[in-house]
């Protein structure tokens, strides 16, 4: 339970507001203290919801115990009370920090009405402390989840691009093999560059029905085909001051390819259904495993859309192609598994290492995260080669 503190010398006054206030005020338990250094001391032993303090008082005047109280925890909230009141006093308390100043004799419905806004205040200061917090937090696993590991030279050239494209609005398409990490080179480059502050809008192009790729870029309109019961913000427009993320590019039909041209072209977006344009300010990303000059000669890919999101190319390399990074990336692996699971960090033996180092991996660094998470769960207390061989199927 919260607790409000009560600091006045003349006891029928402290028993008055005592009385008053917990009638009003059921869920806080009361503390009272007789003079300005007995409070201070209260302050100094735990945190109070909110602190009222008369201002003439023995040992330690009012005005003293709120400017060493707030020296102390700046965060407490005080209501000053003075018989001696005038608008320096009031002035000067407010100056120091008080969030409120009630003069003698008490206007009880004044005093219950400020009572009850500086515990609102209290309230949603902490509300907002813990969810900065808990944004801090979320932020750090999303930054560990987002982590490019490994220290092979196909990675180190892969940073120092992003170092170079993120501070720049270039459109960028990441290409390379399913699970090598395209995803990562993205979030690197938007964390990276001034719009680190607006969204990260993903689309996976390869999941959303080609019927309705358009609608979920641009949005819809109700009406404007069966199913839209209602107007709907297309991703574009989600994404506008940040940046949005296309996923598999090269599944996406020739009509939306099509609209995707027009909206680089202009900055513009016009909803399905609708005759409106709406302006955007967002930066292009585009990923895709595929060979987009055979898919261009195929003709399945517009050759202008190529260019326009090929400013710059980053290729990432299959995880055959830089097996040093593998004891890294197990670790890293096997850290977050832990975490995951609330449970101990399992090793890997060396002869581990070299065996899973011996595999070939199709699946890439997707795959690797799956069987590191199959041996952590069936191997021994230090997984070994044996472990490899057993668990691990090629």
């Amino acid at each position: 339970m919260q607790k409000i503190l009560i600091v006045e010398d003349e006891k029928a006054i402290s028993g008055v507001l005592h009385s008053i206030l917990s009638d009003e005020l059921t869920d806080y338990e009361f503390v009272i203290a007789e003079d300005g250094l007995e409070g201070y001391k209260q302050v100094e032993k735990e945190d109070f919801a909110l602190v009222i303090s008369d201002i003439k008082m023995p040992k330690l005047s009012g005005t003293e115990l709120l400017k060493q109280s707030l020296a102390l925890k700046p965060e407490t909230t005080f209501i000053m009370i003075s018989g001696h009141a005038d608008i320096d006093s009031a002035v000067s308390c407010l100056k120091d920090g008080a969030y409120d100043f009630i003069s003698k004799p008490i206007d009880i419905n004044r005093l219950i009405t400020s009572v009850k806004n500086a515990l609102i205040k209290e309230t949603l200061k902490k509300e907002n402390k813990n969810l900065q917090t808990e944004n801090k937090t979320l932020k750090k696993k999303v930054s560990k989840k987002y982590q490019m590991i490994g220290e092979s030279a196909s990675l180190q050239k892969i940073q120092d691009m992003i170092v170079k494209v993120a501070v720049s609005d270039a459109r960028v398409l990441i290409t390379g093999p399913n699970g090598a990490g395209k995803e990562l080179v993205a979030h690197a480059i938007h964390n990276q560059s001034e719009r680190a502050r607006g969204p990260m809008i993903e689309v996976n192009c390869a999941a959303i029905p080609s019927e309705l790729i358009e609608s979920e870029l641009f949005g819809h309109v109700k009406g404007s085909f069966t199913g839209a019961i209602k107007d709907k913000q297309g991703k574009f427009e989600q994404a506008h001051g940040g940046t949005i993320f296309l996923d598999e590019i090269g599944d996406m039909s020739l009509i939306a390819q099509a609209k995707v041209l027009r909206a680089l072209q202009e900055n513009k977006v016009s909803p399905v259904g609708s005759d409106k344009e709406i302006k955007v300010d967002v930066r292009v990303l585009a990923a895709t495993n595929k060979n987009m000059q055979k898919e261009i000669e195929a003709g399945r890919f517009r050759e202008d859309l190529y260019h326009r999101l090929s400013v710059i190319e980053i290729y990432v390399p299959p995880l055959d192609e830089r097996k040093e990074d593998i004891k890294l990336l197990v670790d890293h692996f096997a850290g977050m598994i832990a975490d995951e699971h609330g449970t101990a960090v399992k090793k890997f033996d060396d002869k581990a290492i070299d065996a899973l180092k011996a595999l070939s991996w199709t699946g890439n660094i997707r795959e690797l995260r799956n069987v590191v998470e199959r041996l952590i769960i069936l191997g021994g207390n230090t997984v070994s080669a044996e472990d490899v061989a057993s668990f691990v199927r090629k």
